[in-house]
């Protein structure tokens, strides 16, 4: 890939676990109230996606697939409206809170990265938005954990530009 200077730029990597091949993600489909809200979701972690992949598969109980892409990370840093979050501190707490709460903070964003909302910490998150923890409290809980990275990418656009199908594998 070349940036728009005509510069190599370098690529990262990133995975999709599910239960289908997805070669031509689309952001319009994503559940709302997640994360970072309504959008293409990869990470560059492959343990994860293959964790997601494996929990997916056994809700619809059908096969596990990782999605395999290369994401033009530095390009997308340089042209799109990005939010990148890299610690769970009060700024990622708060997000979290107002996308499961459908508030949407994301829709001035065209790509979100930052940690996962999952198994580990969802307990605290729930008891901070339940009014039943103080945000000290919560994140003091939340620094216990080095966070797990999810990308999610919210423009069709930029999605279509940067991030490239190079193929599935079965998770087993």
């Amino acid at each position: 890939m070349f940036n728009n200077m005509g510069g190599k730029t370098m690529t990262i990597t990133v995975y999709h676990g599910g239960t289908e091949q997805v070669n031509s993600p689309l952001c319009r489909l994503g559940r709302e109230n997640l994360d970072f809200g309504r959008g293409f979701y990869v990470t560059d972690i492959k343990e994860q996606a293959y964790r997601w992949a494996i929990t997916t598969a056994k809700r619809r109980k059908t096969q596990a697939v990782i999605n395999i892409y290369q994401l033009d990370r530095d390009a997308i840093l340089t042209e799109a409206r990005c939010k990148i979050f890299k610690a769970y501190d009060t700024e990622w707490l708060n997000f979290i809170v107002a996308s499961r709460r459908g508030e949407n903070p994301a829709s001035i964003y065209d790509y979100v990265e930052g940690g996962v909302a999952n198994d580990r910490v969802i307990d605290t998150i729930n008891l901070y938005m339940s009014g039943l923890m103080s945000a000290d409290v919560a994140l003091q809980r939340l620094a216990q954990y080095q966070p797990n990275n999810q990308i999610c990418l919210l423009d069709q656009s930029i999605t279509d530009k940067y991030l490239v199908y190079e193929r599935t594998e079965l998770a087993e």
